[in-house]
């Protein structure tokens, strides 16, 4: 397969973005998201900050720690890193283009929680064991539904590729697809669910009864710690630009075009500036639910999404 200098460059300013806005992007929440409940904000650089100093850090391991505890950081920190990567962000000429796949992108999601789980109850804890259970269930139910979402998007273009889809849609006359709205409503809800975001979890918390992903890395430290800090900002700037492809795929730059894609970067810290806000006012008017409401919030989010696939066979876009 022949590789273009650009599209080469693009691949690689779509990962060096990756890697240096998804700190800025969790820093740009937290801070609206304190400054919404009346308190001093903290810096919106504090993600960089705490990242350097655990990577600074003894890193402590637990006595009956197997190689799958100290290795899952890195598959998981890879798994987001490559996610971020399949996505066009900034430009649909990516030499990774073919395997920007709807399915294959969510196995890569699903991959990642497989050895966060893992690793959570290898070493016996009952917190992680707690978490990782709480987290399978959440996978089991989201999965479905963000499939569902991706589907729906397919079926207006023809195809799972995240690239032919932004260059479909993006061509398109500017209209509203009440297929659109629906999946945009159930993928709003999914991305709270697999962020650890409120109403699902709390990124914030470490209750033993309400914590989720918090949980699972309760044991690590050092550059480990910073490294699973990290991927949840990576999979945040994931979803976020997921959302961005699919709903707001305008400005995303096209094959052969550099000043395109030198007007995507700025194009695209603006439409995640405001993708971040929107994100803080959900997560500030809405209150963390019970374990057990989970299962009816995601299903609602799966309902939703295959009432989007019934509308778009209604009216003939299938």
């Amino acid at each position: 397969m022949k590789f273009s200098l650009l599209g080469v460059v693009s691949q690689l300013m779509a990962l060096l973005v990756a890697l240096l806005l998804a700190p800025l992007l969790s820093g740009w929440v937290q801070q609206w998201r304190v400054r919404f409940q009346n308190k001093t904000a903290p810096s919106i650089l504090q993600p960089y900050r705490s990242l350097h100093k655990l990577f600074h850090k003894e890193c402590l391991m637990e006595h009956n720690a197997t190689t799958l505890y100290r290795r899952a950081p890195y598959m998981v920190f890879g798994c987001m890193l490559l996610a971020c990567a399949i996505v066009p962000t900034l430009s649909t000429d990516l030499p990774l283009s073919p395997a920007a796949d709807a399915i294959a992108l969510v196995g890569l999601f699903a991959l990642a929680r497989v050895f966060i789980s893992l690793a959570a109850m290898e070493v016996g804890s009952a917190f992680g064991t707690m978490g990782a259970r709480r987290e399978m269930l959440v996978g089991f139910l989201a999965e479905p539904a963000l499939l569902m979402v991706l589907f729906c998007a397919s079926m207006m273009t023809r195809s799972t590729s995240l690239t032919t889809i932004v260059e479909t849609l993006v061509h398109q006359d500017l209209v509203i697809h009440p297929s659109l709205l629906l999946a945009g409503v159930a993928f709003t809800m999914v991305s709270l669910a697999e962020n650890a975001r409120v109403p699902i979890d709390n990124p914030d918390t470490h209750l033993e009864l309400t914590m989720i992903h918090e949980a699972m890395i309760l044991e690590y430290s050092g550059r480990h710690l910073a490294l699973w800090e990290w991927a949840a900002s990576l999979k945040l700037f994931a979803y976020s630009c997921i959302g961005l492809a699919i709903f707001f795929p305008w400005g995303v730059a096209q094959a052969n075009d550099p000043l395109a894609l030198l007007w995507a970067l700025p194009v695209l810290v603006f439409k995640l500036a405001v993708g971040g806000f929107l994100l803080a006012v959900i997560e500030a008017v809405s209150a963390k639910m019970r374990i057990f409401r989970v299962p009816e919030f995601l299903g609602t989010a799966f309902l939703l999404a295959v009432i989007g696939l019934l509308v778009n066979v209604l009216l003939g876009a299938g």
